[in-house]
């Protein structure tokens, strides 16, 4: 019996149109655009078409949410086409912190945070992305470290309860980073990766000989850029 895994990014929010630059919340507090509401739908749609049509069965699933707000959105929107009754949120699965870039676009951080800025920059640069540190935040490289202590739970649940199709809604960065993890990938890979599109779904397959396998499904990737 296959062990699968969904990796689905949050739709559209604010933080991505740059509307939150203006209003500036909390990035907890991040919510869907109307496009990510449509965007979250579709996937919703299409992942229910897709499990029916491979017979995919849900009995034992369990779908794990990141506790910010425009994840929850699009695991509520997303379930309201799977009925996954066990449904669970971890702290583990949240965005990466900013720090003090957050909230800031390019041209502002530049301006407030110089010398901050041209540290990250260099590591961006030199395929170094995965080690630099937002100021007052995380890098890639801590964000792993967070999922590295999720995936014994994902594990525990398949021996212990069974639980053999899995949902993930969460972040861009925190998808790269568990598949880095997973796949023992190299950090630069993750600076080459580019980041899963709104709504994009990957799907991990793992064999009864432990051999995994990962692809998307739905969406796609954005082309790499400073960010």
């Amino acid at each position: 019996m296959a062990f699968r895994i969904y990796l689905i990014r949050h739709g559209e929010s604010m933080q991505n149109t740059e509307e939150n630059y203006v209003i500036k919340l909390p990035d907890h507090k991040v919510y869907l655009t109307d496009k990510g509401k449509t965007q979250a739908d579709a996937a919703g749609k299409f992942l229910h078409g897709y499990l029916v049509s491979n017979n995919i069965q849900t009995e034992n699933a369990r779908m794990w949410t990141s506790p910010y707000h425009r994840t929850r959105q699009t695991a509520q929107i997303i379930n309201s086409h799977l009925s996954i009754k066990d449904t669970k949120e971890d702290v583990t699965l949240i965005e990466q912190q900013y720090g003090l870039f957050s909230d800031n676009p390019m041209e502002e951080r530049k301006k407030l945070y110089p010398s901050e800025f041209d540290y990250h920059k260099k590591y961006f640069e030199t395929e170094g992305k995965f080690y630099a540190k937002m100021p007052l935040g995380e890098s890639p490289l801590d964000v792993t470290m967070r999922i590295r202590h999720f995936l014994p739970t994902i594990f525990r649940d398949y021996e212990k309860g069974k639980k053999d199709t899995i949902f993930i809604i969460t972040h861009g960065v925190v998808i790269k980073a568990f598949l880095l993890d997973w796949f023992h990938l190299s950090p630069e890979w993750f600076s080459a990766e580019g980041t899963p599109d709104n709504c994009s779904i990957i799907e991990i397959t793992r064999e009864e000989n432990g051999k995994s396998s990962y692809r998307y499904i739905y969406g796609s990737m954005r082309e790499k850029g400073y960010n």
